[in-house]
């Protein structure tokens, strides 16, 4: 009596209904394997670790299934309490009197109970299985127990589970299996390595299973003639199922897999572990073979590893992502470089413009220097200056000057605070840590993260996070930049003639259809970066080294830009030759003139600029006056009165150059400290209050204002100095002078 009761307290412990943690198929946007997320689990039969698959619950027991299973697993359920004493009985009678394979009498409860708990392995063990399985159906009840049966039986590959075997195997809900499907399912359990139905010799074990649970369902009523013939047919006809293949991009099923575990990738209800992905894996192959193929061109200049990213406009939904170009790759294939942070190079310039335009402290019709002096020792990429710029000339040129003494003018905390709300960096450290090196590379940062800024850029400043599940709940949107800011941005970024002269035209950076695009290039060449959008999608692409070692002379626009632009011909399916006559939407309120471009003292160029209706009045105004050079030099200079300017442009080419005189012979003093080697170069007196740009043998030297005196450091040599306005064809007489 006392050896009962220990035995019933203890089976009754063991009486709970428990199962691992549900895993999840992940599937793409158009239904096709993606992978799968397993629960490591441990092997109670050998101590090894396994990953086990499955475990999907179930709302309700699914009648076909459940009839096959109990044809074949425990056909008297409804009429015992757990344990079947003729089972047994029998059971002995045969393994004693007859040789050869031994026959079971483990109910459905009790495979349960083993599925729980320890494996018999001596009669007391299995005794306790037997009084478990009288627990677990007393509290229970038959269904819940067949239930969860259902849930737990192993159904071969690692996984568990009937739902989970058919959606697996059949890619349906385990409701709408045919006859034929639920009986080979339930043959599996008996012996599910030998029952693959993935391979011709699996199929055919499960199949004559299946065939003798489909005669038992007939003799029992279950199922009439017609009925068993269809589902023997079916049978006969069918072939091996094809085994689900995890795809080549690992760092795409790692990503998801961590998103599961993390919460942020649901499954479509707790009885459909499937998650539905917003990835294209026919566009995900694509891509990863463009970026193999683009890779290996670039090694011999040091290039090691790719990591390309495309993303829908719009809705932010990810439909590539390639982390390296193979994931076994010796050179840091196993890193993911969408998620490593990197230095950005230039990538990041156009939120520096664009906090300036929100600021109000930038105008698209001022002048930035592209000049020496000032520069606080930063320098071009190209090693030349170009002068003053207008903000489209100096964004699209990618000029690192003018950025980085924008970014001084607006303040190093307000930039690092506006990058930070980006998601560009989450660093506590002082913005004066990076100064103005934020603007050319120095904040280091992560693919994923620059292709949720520019997606804000694209979508009119409204930032949103990335999606990489369909139906997914995400923060709500929020608006990071004004749509003014954000469409002036972009229409600097897709305007090839103003990217002249850095970028010829023709080149990696233009399309037969409107695309805004940036590159960046890292110091050292270690770092090569594309980012560029159309109406329909965000690219983003990185090529570089893991060790983070120099490249030889591999800038963003001479290797990734052209990964990208080949990603985008696949994307829109264009051909060479064709033309989309589409631009992007203008940004509301502002008008479009025609500037002359920087630099060109004729006015043979000129640039369109969306302005507002005042300013683009002011300018209509000067251009309608008589002035030297060309019609249509209509940009007023940054820092000059409208009067002052008018009063130069009536007497036409007035500026006269005071200091220094024509033919002056100059000697320096080469005692004297090479700061007071200096040449002063003022203009003669003038009413007029405009900007002035000083050229040197033809560079530009400095702007400043018509009024003032600037210092020239004395070269030895031959020269010729000249003034002329910015942006207007007015230029004095050269000046020529030799320095001694």
């Amino acid at each position: 009596m006392a050896g009962a009761a220990w035995l019933s307290r203890e089976a009754l412990s063991r009486a709970e209904l428990v199962s691992p943690r549900a895993s999840a198929i992940v599937y793409d946007r158009n239904g096709a394997f993606l992978t799968q997320i397993g629960e490591r689990m441990l092997d109670r039969a050998t101590n090894a670790a396994r990953v086990d698959y499955g475990y999907w619950p179930l709302k309700t027991v699914p009648q076909k299934i459940a009839h096959a299973t109990l044809a074949l697993e425990d056909r008297r359920f409804y009429a015992h309490p757990g344990v079947d004493i003729r089972a047994l009985l029998r059971a002995a009678w045969r393994n004693l009197m007859l040789r050869g394979r031994r026959e079971g009498a483990s109910t459905i409860a009790m495979q349960v109970a083993r599925m729980q708990g320890e494996r018999p392995r001596s009669f007391g063990k299995k005794l306790m299985q037997a009084a478990t399985a009288l627990a677990i159906v007393a509290r229970h009840g038959h269904e819940a127990t067949l239930a969860h049966y259902l849930r737990l039986a192993p159904y071969g590959l690692n996984g568990h589970g009937a739902a989970y075997a058919a959606r697996f195997y059949f890619d349906r809900p385990v409701e709408d299996l045919s006859w034929a499907q639920a009986a080979l399912l339930a043959a599996i359990p008996q012996s599910p390595g030998r029952m693959n139905i993935t391979r011709e010799s699996g199929l055919k074990l499960a199949a004559a299973r299946a065939r003798y649970a489909l005669a038992r369902l007939e003799e029992e009523g279950a199922l009439d003639g017609a009925q068993t013939a269809l589902a023997r047919a079916e049978l006969d006809h069918m072939r091996p199922l094809d085994a689900k293949r995890r795809p080549e991009a690992l760092h795409l099923a790692l990503r998801y897999e961590a998103l599961a575990r993390e919460g942020l990738a649901l499954p479509v209800s707790d009885g459909d572990q499937r998650i539905n992905a917003t990835i294209d894996m026919e566009v995900e192959r694509e891509v990863l073979h463009l970026a193999r193929r683009y890779l290996s061109n670039f090694r011999n200049r040091g290039a090691r590893q790719v990591a390309v990213m495309v993303v829908e406009r719009g809705t932010n939904a990810v439909i590539a992502d390639v982390g390296s170009s193979d994931y076994r790759d010796p050179q840091a294939g196993a890193f993911d470089f969408t998620r490593v942070r990197r230095s950005p190079g230039s990538t990041l310039k156009p939120f520096i413009y664009a906090l300036a335009f929100e600021r109000g402290a930038l105008k698209t019709t001022d002048l930035l220097n592209d000049i020496p002096e000032g520069a606080s020792g930063v320098s071009n990429a190209d090693g030349l200056y170009l002068g003053p710029l207008t903000p489209r000339q100096a964004l699209a040129n990618s000029r690192n000057v003018p950025a980085t003494n924008l970014l001084r003018r607006v303040g190093l905390e307000a930039n690092f605070n506006f990058l930070r709300d980006l998601g560009l960096h989450d660093l506590e450290t002082p913005a004066e840590s990076f100064g103005i090196s934020m603007a050319i590379g120095a904040l280091p940062t992560r693919l994923e993260d620059v292709m949720r800024a520019y997606a804000a850029l694209a979508d009119d400043g409204l930032m949103r996070e990335l999606a990489f599940t369909r139906g997914e709940a995400r923060r709500a949107r929020r608006r990071v930049l004004s749509v003014d800011s954000a469409r002036l941005i972009t229409s600097m970024l897709a305007d090839p003639q103003a990217r002249l002269p850095s970028f010829p035209r023709y080149g990696p950076l233009e399309y037969p259809f409107a695309v805004a695009v940036k590159t960046g290039t890292s110091q050292a060449y270690r770092d090569a970066w594309t980012v560029a959008f159309s109406h329909k999608f965000i690219v983003g692409v990185w090529i570089g080294r893991g060790d983070a070692g120099a490249m030889r002379a591999m800038t963003g626009v001479s290797s990734a830009a052209r990964l990208a632009h080949a990603v985008f011909a696949k994307l829109h399916g264009a051909t060479p030759g064709d033309i989309a006559p589409e631009t992007f939407a203008p940004p509301p309120g502002r008008v479009a003139i025609d500037l002359c471009r920087a630099g060109d003292g004729e006015c043979a160029q000129t640039l369109r600029e969306w302005v507002r209706p005042a300013e683009a009045r002011e300018a209509e105004a000067r251009s309608a006056m008589p002035h030297s050079g060309a019609p249509g030099a209509s940009q007023a200079p940054t820092g000059a009165s409208d009067a002052g300017l008018e009063q130069l442009q009536e007497h036409g080419a007035s500026l006269v150059i005071a200091t220094p005189e024509h033919n002056t012979h100059i000697w320096r003093n080469p005692e004297q400290p090479e700061r007071f080697n200096r040449l002063a170069l003022k203009l003669a007196p003038t009413s007029a209050d405009a900007q002035i740009v000083w050229t040197i043998d033809g560079e530009p030297f400095v702007t400043a204002q018509a009024d003032e005196t600037v210092f020239w450091p004395m070269t030895p040599g031959a020269h010729r100095i000249q003034a002329r306005l910015a942006l207007a064809p007015v230029a004095s007489r050269a000046v020529k002078i030799v320095i001694e």
